[in-house]
């Protein structure tokens, strides 16, 4: 016996259709191509257009099994058992005894299902007999398992006909069908295993019943393989890899990527690698000198950054690139508060001195993310200090509705606001909110930086009304609480857009340069929820969001790797450790493009050439964040994507390294994981 097994970790919907299902399969199953001894069977109506592609792609002919689902009495969708031609029954035992079923219950429902069989054989295949599957490899093909009956029917029937072996192949089922079912035949491919597991129609996005004239018109199809090989996607992309060494690909290419866009997304497939960090840089650099960028946004706090923008711009008290990055304290700091960054700032302060000397825009670094509920709230009040005492003391004010909570901990007040423990603060942060939106408007057209100061206090307003609400969110659904954290990211790039086309007057390379933002965000962020798992569940993210709002403007760049080191911590909150990055899954985007043998390397996705139809079928992507459980990875650190919808280009870097900290702890120089893992443990 030997299953194989693709573990899927969530019910969310993963295919298209059960067309691209069955080609899913197919390519799971290429080992069996051009056999002249494989026959593919369908298990009628809805694992037909399954086993049609699985068979035209391996070159093999297609039959239907006959089997029938018995469906407990007054609600046939759930399976107590299955009956297959020949008159052969399975039962779910558990299921009868769960169901009370008596055996005249059971005859019952057994010989109306025997009626259906019957009909349908007859109207699927006419006068013809099945295929003879004696001594023959026979793939049992169906669009997904529940309690795995019918399956277990079909297996039993086929059995009966002693074939030489027998392969079982599905888009998604239960891991405990499936490892039932890998104890029973040859072979296992369950393409996904949602867990929890909660109906088929779960994993396809179109799901629409197929119909008896489908099946008819599909088993009269011949699925003779084409005489041209499905292209190899290694190949495919090899062909169109353009070389980037340290992840940086020749200018040219990156200006025809590019192009006119004022909105640039550069992710990182993980929170802790030196190459990705270091890269982008590089890219960024470029985009402020070459194109005009004024803005650089990234997946940090706003107060945080906002210490960073002073210093770039000589306004603020600290004198080195390393100081401004000490308000990076809330884990985890070092994402920020390393040595690749702290290079760039030091950069951009030099940039933007020079941009002064020459009275040419200046450049700024700010923050997108939403998780300084109170730091925002003493910015707030500090800039009202300065400039509005009375307005100071009404903040003051609206803000002492916090004091309930538990010190500084937002996710206390989080919790107590969400379950009733404690007051909500929502109508307190609104109000502060629209009184610095009024005063914004009242002080429009005020100095550069007297309207960057007050943006500043709007921007915090904003994060700590959408903090409130997202704390406050954070222990109901997912999705609603991802949903706020990226829509705010979106909104602070697109209100910090439109804050520096109004304070920089046109300038004579265009009025919008220096409203051209780069943004610096986790692949999971910066990729297009759409092509993802993650837009199955109603989820958003800020490339999906910039897409929808701003067209070709936008562009977006990801990253992969597929081995070497990261900088990350073994749990939440826990001291940054140097660990060692397992390869990646066979399945996975990054061994395909590992496989690719180039090592490092960009494609484009936007172009429609081969390598984007590589990549148009859904695989598993890796995404390490903060925290990395090598022991879990796979449920831990991969879901399914459309890598060519995902982004407009992508780049691999096939061995990577950790970030290193500015203060890197004994943890992080002891912490590296043996490159025996997991069998060194």
């Amino acid at each position: 016996m030997n299953p194989i097994i693709l573990r899927e970790d969530s019910s969310r919907r993963i295919f298209r259709d059960r067309a691209e299902a069955g080609r899913v399969i197919a390519e799971l199953l290429e080992h069996y191509r051009g056999n002249p001894d494989v026959v593919v069977l369908g298990l009628p109506r809805g694992g037909i257009p399954v086993a049609w592609e699985v068979a035209t792609s391996l070159g093999a002919p297609l039959d239907a099994l006959m089997v029938r689902k018995l469906g407990a009495p007054g609600n046939p969708e759930f399976a107590f058992g299955a009956l297959s031609a020949g008159g052969r029954i399975v039962l779910v035992d558990d299921v009868v005894r769960a169901l009370h079923l008596t055996s005249e219950q059971v005859r019952a429902v057994a010989a109306s299902e025997a009626t259906e069989l019957a009909r349908r054989e007859a109207a699927y295949r006419g006068g013809r007999g099945p295929i003879e599957v004696t001594g023959r490899t026979v793939i049992l093909v169906d669009d997904g398992l529940a309690t795995g009956a019918s399956m277990f029917a079909a297996v039993d029937a086929i059995r009966a006909e002693e074939p030489r072996r027998i392969v079982v192949a599905v888009p998604a089922a239960p891991e405990s069908t499936c490892r039932e079912l890998g104890a029973m035949v040859d072979e296992v491919v369950c393409a996904t295993i949602p867990s929890p597991f909660r109906a088929v129609g779960a994993s396809f996005w179109d799901f629409t019943q197929v119909t008896d004239e489908q099946v008819r018109t599909l088993l009269a199809t011949p699925t003779t393989a084409p005489e041209q090989a499905p292209a190899d996607p290694v190949q495919a992309i090899r062909s169109c890899a353009i070389a980037a060494p340290a992840g940086l690909p020749p200018i040219n290419e990156l200006d025809a990527l590019i192009g006119d866009a004022s909105i640039v997304l550069i992710g990182e497939s993980t929170h802790g690698t030196h190459e990705f960090y270091s890269a982008r840089a590089e890219m960024t650099k470029w985009l402020i000198e070459s194109k005009g960028f004024g803005a650089v946004a990234v997946e940090a706090d706003w107060p945080d950054t906002a210490r960073v923008n002073r210093y770039v711009h000589a306004r603020g008290s600290d004198t080195t690139a390393e100081e401004a990055l000490r308000g990076f304290q809330r884990f985890p700091a070092w994402m920020w508060r390393n040595t690749v960054v702290r290079d760039f700032v030091g950069w951009l302060r030099e940039h933007n001195d020079g941009q002064v000397r020459n009275d040419e825009p200046t450049a700024g670094f700010y923050g997108l993310d939403l998780y300084s509920l109170h730091r925002s709230m003493n910015e707030v009040i500090r800039y009202l200090d300065r400039t509005d005492r009375p307005a100071a003391q009404r903040a003051r004010a609206r803000y002492d509705c916090f004091d309930h909570a538990n010190g500084d901990d937002a996710r206390t007040y989080g919790y107590g606001a969400a379950f009733g423990a404690g007051r909500s603060c929502e109508d307190q942060v609104v109000a502060q909110l629209v009184d610095l939106q009024r005063r914004a408007l009242a002080d429009a057209g005020s100095d550069p930086v007297a309207a960057d100061d007050l943006f500043d206090a709007v921007r915090n307003a904003w994060s700590v009304r959408n903090a409130e609400s997202y704390y406050r969110t954070m222990f109901g659904d997912h999705t609603t609480s991802w949903n706020l954290r990226d829509q705010h990211m979106a909104d602070t790039i697109d209100a910090l857009r439109e804050h520096l086309r109004s304070i920089y007057p046109a300038h004579s390379l265009g009025s919008d340069r220096p409203s051209k933002v780069v943004v610096w965000a986790h692949n999971s962020h910066v990729g297009d929820a759409r092509s993802t798992e993650m837009g199955a569940e109603g989820q958003v993210t800020v490339g999906q969001l910039m897409r929808q709002r701003h067209g070709p403007q936008c562009r977006t760049i990801g990253w992969s790797t597929y081995c070497g080191s990261v900088t990350a911590a073994q749990e939440w909150g826990g001291a940054a450790v140097h660990e060692t990055i397992r390869p990646a899954l066979p399945s996975s985007v990054e061994t395909v493009l590992h496989d690719v043998g180039v090592g490092e390397f960009m494609i484009r996705l936007d172009t429609g050439n081969a390598a984007a139809r590589a990549l148009e079928q859904p695989r598993l992507q890796r995404a390490i964040g903060v925290v990395y459980r090598p022991g879990t990875e796979r449920q831990s650190h991969y879901f399914h994507t459309r890598a060519v919808d995902q982004f407009d280009a992508l780049i691999h870097l096939d061995h990577t390294t950790a970030l290193r900290p500015l203060e890197p702890t004994s943890r992080w120089h002891a912490g590296r994981t043996p490159e025996t893992y997991p069998t060194g443990l």
